[in-house]
């Protein structure tokens, strides 16, 4: 597949990223140094933006028997009480990450225009963590802010999940959870890049293997981290992968995004297409020469303002609903 010309000059200069990506779970440690020196997250003044925002971290009620769950609230500086909420999940293949990324953006694009709290939520992460650590961390953390919106300056009638990548597959899943367990009920979900199947044996994983970011062997790594020797067969619970899942009925309104030139491309497009098969609600676009996270690594280009866009004017249409 090729890459969109303007993505292709960014990949150019990504050497360092893509060659820190891991390959086995061993890896994982130096790739989180890598991120670290090279991607450090936020600071909570810088979060704040000068006093644009309002930001505050807590702790809340993990999953039975296990740790706290912590969050970083945030909304723009003024923002009345009962604003729609957005529960955020970060990506990092669940084995990096943490509830500070991807979060400035997010504040930028979405909370400031559209007058949203942003709830972020740290999970436990693989492999020293493995499933369903980090997933049932994400429920929790959703189940307390649905119970607890008012503290937020949210309201608990109008709450999207949304999360890139790993967080867009804790998306899918968290979406299931709800469903499944008569939780909250959510007025969307937002899936960008999701990381929905463990098999990781779709044409487009393996067509681009060597290619890209985060290609076949990072992506086997970080399942591996998170399933051990169950990768691949069919122990793997669809609250694990949601590929797996055999009923996708029910579900709230779905957005679902990924690149055509990356790993997720098929699976995206499956899951997209059997929401609709079970009478579900979901819109679907691949960017065209689109790599993994390249309205992330290369923001300024043409296909990643399109994608950004586009994310803003869906949310705009589900919340007025």
């Amino acid at each position: 597949m090729p890459f969109d010309p303007q993505a292709a000059t960014v990949l150019d200069g990504l050497g360092d990223l893509r060659g820190a990506e891991p390959v086995s779970p061993t890896d994982v440690p130096r790739w989180r140094a890598h991120l670290a020196a090279t991607a450090p997250d936020p600071t909570l003044e810088e979060l704040r933006n000068g006093g644009r925002f309002e930001v505050v971290e807590r702790t809340v009620p993990g999953p039975v028997g296990a740790p706290d769950v912590p969050l970083l609230i945030a909304r723009p500086t003024g923002l009345p009480d009962g604003a729609p909420v957005i529960y955020h999940l970060h990506g990092g293949g669940m084995i990096g990450g943490t509830c500070r990324t991807g979060v400035p953006g997010i504040l930028r694009e979405w909370a400031a225009p559209l007058g949203l709290v942003v709830v972020s939520a740290d999970y436990r992460l693989a492999p020293e963590h493995p499933y369903p650590a980090g997933v049932e961390d994400c429920y929790a953390g959703l189940v307390w802010v649905a119970r607890h919106a008012a503290r937020t300056g949210g309201d608990p009638e109008r709450i999207v999940v949304a999360g890139g990548s790993a967080g867009g597959g804790l998306t899918a899943a968290v979406a299931l959870m709800a469903r499944d367990r008569d939780g909250p009920r959510l007025t969307g979900q937002l899936a960008m890049c999701p990381m929905l199947d463990d098999r990781n044996d779709t044409p487009s994983a393996r067509q681009m293997t060597g290619r890209g970011v985060w290609d076949r062997r990072a992506n086997q790594a970080a399942w591996a981290s998170l399933l051990g020797e169950a990768r691949g067969t069919d122990r793997v619970p669809p609250y694990a992968a949601p590929a797996r899942a055999t009923d996708l009925s029910g579900l709230p309104p779905a957005y679902i995004d990924v690149g055509a030139a990356e790993t997720y491309r098929d699976e995206v497009v499956t899951y997209a297409t059997r929401i609709w098969r079970a009478g579900g609600d979901a819109q679907l676009h691949v960017w065209s020469g689109g790599f993994h996270g390249f309205d992330q690594l290369a923001p300024d280009i043409a296909v990643a303002r399109d994608a950004r866009e586009a994310r803003v004017r869906w949310l705009r249409r589900v919340l007025d609903r």
